[in-house]
């Protein structure tokens, strides 16, 4: 796709699922996985296992010495609201002046509204590429930095990056679209496989995985 698509385009919203039943999985016997948005039940590390399968295929594709670093995968409806909300909130603050359709789609550049949202279902991941060691590589902005804190370089095609982390997101994009899964383009390190955005952005004629809850 040429055009940028929002979560909040009712083209994602409209997207059938027929749901699979495939089990969430916990990912952190297979891949690296961050602690910062770790939470008591452990919901931040589980994906898909379809989901799990393609970013361990993917990072065989990494150079020698790389590796995924898993920020986030499913996330409450709950709390998917509340992230949503309080950015609304704050781009309310920020712009008094904008109608609330607008606000509603400036917010989903960042966080996606809960009907469309590719966390609740396990479908979507955060994610970044670090070495053995855990050293983060350089992707021009922090991972979850929102377009105010980055100027716009969270887009993952923003221009004025520096070269080396132009490249970096080069190599995660290659890999990842190598196994099949897609990018929110606003945000370089959201990435998704079977779920509404997904759908629409390769012409799939239904989503494989919808919301689930876990526990």
């Amino acid at each position: 796709m040429n055009e940028i698509v929002l979560m909040s385009d009712p083209r994602v919203a409209a997207v059938e699922v027929e749901e699979c039943d495939e089990p969430l999985v916990d990912c952190r016997s297979a891949l690296r996985v961050d602690e910062r948005r770790s939470d008591p039940a452990g919901d931040w590390a589980h994906l898909r296992a379809g989901v799990l399968r393609r970013l361990i295929r993917a990072q065989e594709l990494l150079p020698d010495g790389w590796q995924w670093l898993l920020v986030e995968g499913y996330r409450r409806p709950s709390l998917q609201e509340s992230i949503f909300s309080d950015y609304a909130a704050t781009l309310r603050r920020l712009h008094p002046e904008e109608s609330e359709a607008r606000i509603h789609a400036a917010a989903s550049r960042w966080v996606a509204p809960l009907e469309t949202a590719g966390h609740v279902s396990g479908a979507a991941i955060d994610l970044t590429i670090c070495t053995k060691d855990g050293i983060e590589v350089d992707m021009g902005s922090p991972e979850a930095a929102t377009p105010e804190e980055s100027d716009g370089a969270c887009y993952t095609h923003a221009v004025g990056l520096p070269a080396q982390a132009r490249q970096n997101r080069a190599v995660m994009v290659e890999a990842l679209t190598a196994v099949g899964m897609v990018n929110y383009p606003t945000e370089w390190w959201h990435w998704s496989y079977g779920d509404r955005y997904w759908a629409v952005s390769t012409g799939a004629a239904a989503a494989h995985y919808g919301p689930r809850r876990r526990g």
